[in-house]
């Protein structure tokens, strides 16, 4: 008889969990992944870079990593991007070694990333990790526009060009393994922890 732990059996030897969380600009998304990691162990979150400008009460290496756009090139240029995107003419990209340590570590990663970047990941992959993806977003377009006008760091331009984006990723739903609604935080908040404890436990075989 094998003595080998079922936790290696239910989790494959040597390979973590990327959950990828994603949904429109506005969707309260690192609120919910912040609450979520307070509540987890064994999760990291890899902080993606950007050419945005920080908004106020955000944290440069916390939130996002702000670089420029020369240094967003030269960081493409030594293929140290996952997967990279623009969105409204700034750019968001995942960090190959922020990951790879997290993998290294036995620890899940969760990532918090522009839909595009989700795509391309999508087809891309991640090794031999498995990728779970989970799509965060209000329940209407009203409510996403409610929130957007809220945050009052953009204008109607700008807000109405983040709101066709996101109707247009509502047609991506059916590619995504989740949904969370996120009308109410600390009900976001269970669901994903939900998600992230099923996908744990899930028997995986090696093919997987």
């Amino acid at each position: 008889m094998s003595s080998e732990p079922l936790t290696t059996r239910r989790m494959g030897v040597g390979r973590g969990l990327a959950f990828v969380v994603t949904g429109p600009s506005g969707a309260g998304k690192s609120s919910v992944i912040n609450r979520v990691m307070e509540q987890l162990p064994n999760l990291a979150f890899s902080v993606s870079y950007t050419t945005r400008p920080r908004r106020k009460g955000e944290t440069d290496g916390v939130d996002y990593i702000y670089i420029s756009h020369e240094k967003f090139t030269s960081l493409i240029d030594s293929s140290e991007f996952i997967e990279y995107t623009t969105y409204l003419e700034d750019r968001y990209g995942t960090s190959r070694s922020q990951v790879e340590r997290v993998m290294m570590s036995k620890k899940d990663v969760i990532l918090d990333i522009e839909i595009n970047g989700a795509r391309s990941l999508r087809q891309a992959g991640l090794g031999k990790c498995t990728i779970v993806y989970i799509f965060i977003a209000p329940s209407t377009l009203d409510r996403l526009g409610e929130r957007l006008r809220a945050r009052g760091t953009e204008s109607d331009t700008a807000i109405a060009a983040r709101l066709r984006i996101a109707e247009q990723a509502l047609a991506d739903l059916d590619k995504f393994d989740y949904l969370v609604i996120n009308d109410d935080l600390d009900t976001a908040v269970d669901e994903l922890r939900a998600i992230i404890a099923a996908e744990r436990t899930r028997i995986r075989s090696a093919n997987h």
